[in-house]
């Protein structure tokens, strides 16, 4: 087996441990914060009732029952059922709110990205002259930014003054597109729905521009340092030297060799996205799965709050996961 090989191997065993540490810290924790049922049920509901219905959930077992049981309830895919939403399956509800979160969060991945990485290189490549001040305030700005603000002017001013683009939800009423992946854009690609098509980009636009915005000043930051730092390497004057252009110089060999950090930034700040942009989704109601976990916060939906965190906790590890073994390709000075 080929030295790569072992190392995906251990570095998927790893995985491991951290999972179960993670479910562990979810569990517990979720146990500290008081009796689910009495907080749905109100101080006055009968003890008969609230006693029925937490032997139903497990809670009057031992604890390390529950824990086995939880456990092997995960093994199973199963994250319990909703204590108010009619017993639905957690997980069938998270799998209706997920394809949103996603949505939203490859668009402003990609918008922040390619923002941030671009004007970081053009900051470094200026390095101390007013470009380069102007992309630092950018960076600095950008990270304080308050998010409900800024989106909420945006739908001042493109949605109320403009009226050029909606403020609101995933997509018009009845556009909704053939259900296929649950990514309202690319169901409409599939089917050829032209209009559905139009209708889900224009609703994605200002919160896709209010997070991508957001996190575009990490990358600026970021990209710029390390860019700085590469750029007054040996072996960029030894390419200057040697007649390459500029262009190649800059984004073949110097942006290659900053990359890794930046790639490390990219996988949290995508798990993030992933596990919840709430304040971006509450602002627009978008019906995704931050939105999901405020509402059952709020609710005290303890079983779904506890399978939402699970799942969450899960999708960070996997994305870290697959940063790391992207390492070995982008660089291959890192020994596995």
């Amino acid at each position: 087996m080929s030295t790569l090989r072992v190392y995906i191997v251990r570095r998927l065993l790893l995985a491991i441990p951290m999972i179960l540490v993670l479910l562990t810290i979810v569990f517990l924790i979720m146990r500290a914060v008081g009796d689910p049922v009495s907080a749905i049920l109100g101080a006055h509901a009968p003890r008969e009732q609230i006693e029925r219905i937490k032997a139903k959930l497990g809670l009057n077992d031992p604890l390390h029952i529950q824990y086995l049981s939880y456990l092997w309830g995960i093994l199973r895919l199963d994250l319990g059922r909703s204590m108010i939403w009619g017993q639905r399956p957690v997980l069938e509800e998270i799998m209706e709110h997920f394809p949103a979160t996603l949505e939203l969060s490859i668009s402003a991945f990609v918008f922040s990205v390619v923002i941030g990485v671009f004007t970081g290189i053009f900051s470094a490549c200026r390095y101390n002259r007013p470009p380069d001040h102007i992309f630092r305030l950018y960076g600095i700005i950008t990270y304080a930014i308050f998010i409900p603000w800024l989106g909420m002017l945006l739908q001042l001013i493109f949605g109320v003054y403009l009226g050029w683009l909606p403020t609101s939800g995933r997509i018009d009423p009845f556009m909704t597109p053939k259900m296929v992946t649950g990514l309202y854009i690319l169901d409409s690609l599939i089917t050829f729905n032209i209009p559905s098509l139009i209708s889900a980009v224009r609703h994605l636009i200002l919160p896709t521009v209010t997070l991508g915005f957001y996190l575009s000043g990490i990358y600026t930051r970021l990209t710029r340092a390390h860019m700085l730092d590469v750029l007054q390497r040996d072996f960029i004057t030894a390419a200057r030297a040697r007649g390459l252009s500029e262009r190649v110089v800059i984004y073949r060999h110097a942006l290659k060799n900053a990359f890794i950090p930046i790639l490390t930034m990219m996988g949290l700040q995508f798990a993030a996205l992933l596990a919840g942009a709430i304040l971006t989704e509450t602002t627009f109601s978008w019906p995704g799965m931050g939105t999901f976990l405020a509402e059952r916060i709020l609710y005290r939906d303890f079983t779904t709050v506890q399978g939402t965190i699970v799942f969450f906790a899960i999708l960070v590890v996997l994305v870290s996961l697959i940063v790391d073994l992207l390492y070995v390709y982008i660089d291959p000075r890192i020994r596995y």
